[in-house]
């Protein structure tokens, strides 16, 4: 797919804070759907000893293991508070007193940054910053790598001093680079025959009439929405100028065609978590569906044979942010330094790698994986041994290769960003319309 946002200045994001604001509450519609995760609502409180740091995000990286490991190094006790992606960025925009830290995605930066739910971090406090790779930085992993439409990351890094995002170098940055990936979707290998990487995988398999009634899609507005776009534009139902800026027009005949797509019963389902798209897959409810890295190694620890595609139209990117709440201060804001630092200090990127995810600062990760971990996960080689995944399952057998090889190679490959498009207002009320036909 030609990269359409090379060498274009950017675009001014058209929502406003009322916009914003507005999207908020139909995201909060939308959350009341999702299943609460049962949380600790405590900040610092009276009679304990440690300090107590909140962070609001999804199960991505909200995981036990890394809690655990990062109150044993910090001397801190952790609230993780997981949720659906949709749930998460409408109470991050609505309640900035309720967390200390939010973890998420990119595309989540317009929207908080507009509605004034986080504040800048200062990057003179953020010790490994200088490790950090050219990918957040430039946009870039490697000189010849596509950009990829929308959102990439690297246009809302820095906060300039009249407050606005860009790509030019400040000391003020909107969020902490850390995880990131490359996603497309999972198939089930015992049912549907296995593609070749980058020439017959495609993501118009999701929208392949032999798959009616058994396709799944992640149910985020700004994730989802490209996956399909992606879809139905690989299939010759649909076309974009710029499918990470789509206009209304291009909207609804998008829509026009997912609409009459699901009222003909070809999607079985839409996930709101990695754990639900895991389920969707085991119970055989779906053979091919939306998926993130860790869905797949799960299941592949289970014997479940399903592959991570390599789309040769190219992948939708996504990277992690870390942001600090506009409501933090005083010792809560210390503390959640140092967790960000935390997370850049080796041990939490090797084990995010376990499950499939890279960090902002590889190198300093390499040392707490073994050469064949690394060489599997980052350099793209055969496994010279089996791996396990962050379960301690064997989610990887000796002899294979990760789909999409090297982490320079799948990075090279992004067709367009998770995004808030200009028209994100308008694409939310489609999506909703999408979900209720």
């Amino acid at each position: 797919m030609a990269d359409k946002s090379i060498d274009k200045p950017n675009k001014p994001n058209t929502l406003s804070r009322r916009e914003v604001l507005k999207s908020a509450a139909k995201l909060g519609a939308l959350a009341a759907t999702l299943p609460a995760a049962s949380f600790a609502a405590n900040s610092f409180a009276i009679g304990k000893s440690k300090p107590v740091l909140r962070v609001l995000g999804t199960h991505v990286t909200l995981q036990e293991a890394l809690r655990k490991q990062a109150m044993d190094d910090l001397g801190i006790d952790l609230v993780f508070e997981p949720k659906g992606s949709a749930a998460v960025l409408q109470k991050a925009s609505t309640r900035p007193e309720s967390f200390d830290l939010y973890e998420q995605w990119s595309n989540s930066i317009n929207v908080l940054w507009r509605s004034n739910a986080i504040q800048s971090i200062d990057k003179r406090r953020i010790k490994n910053w200088q490790e950090i790779n050219s990918l957040t930085k430039t946009g870039r992993i490697t000189p010849n790598a596509k950009i990829g439409a929308g959102d990439a990351p690297y246009k809302l890094l820095h906060v300039q001093e009249d407050n606005s995002l860009s790509e030019q170098e400040s000391n003020a940055i909107s969020y902490l680079p850390y995880v990131h990936n490359v996603d497309s979707f999972g198939y089930n290998t015992s049912v549907i025959k296995k593609g070749i990487p980058y020439e017959t995988e495609s993501w118009g398999w999701l929208l392949d009439e032999a798959y009616r009634g058994k396709v799944a899609i992640v149910n985020a507005p700004t994730i989802g929405l490209f996956d399909l776009a992606l879809a139905a534009q690989a299939k010759g139902l649909a076309s974009f100028a710029d499918i990470g800026a789509m206009t209304k027009v291009e909207l609804d005949k998008l829509f026009d065609v997912l609409i009459r797509y699901k009222q003909q019963g070809h999607f079985s389902g839409f996930w709101t978590s990695v754990p639900e798209s895991v389920r969707f897959m085991k119970s055989k409810r779906v053979v091919i569906e939306s998926m993130f890295s860790p869905a797949v190694s799960s299941l592949n620890g289970q014997n479940i044979p399903v592959t991570f595609a390599a789309p040769k139209e190219g992948y939708r990117g996504w990277h992690g942010v870390m942001c600090l709440s506009s409501k933090t201060t005083g010792r809560a804001k210390d503390i959640a330094y140092e967790y960000m630092n935390w997370w850049l200090s080796g041990w939490p990127g090797a084990f995010i790698a376990r499950q499939g995810y890279y960090i902002s600062n590889p190198q300093r990760s390499k040392q707490f994986l073994s050469n064949a971990e690394y060489n599997y996960w980052y350099d793209g080689k055969a496994a010279s041994e089996d791996l396990r995944g962050t379960d301690g399952k064997v989610s990887v057998r000796k002899g294979s290769l990760r789909t999409g090889g090297s982490y320079e190679k799948r990075f090279e490959n992004v067709a367009v960003w998770n995004t808030v498009m200009p028209t994100y207002e308008y694409s939310l009320q489609k999506w909703y319309e999408f979900l209720s036909a």
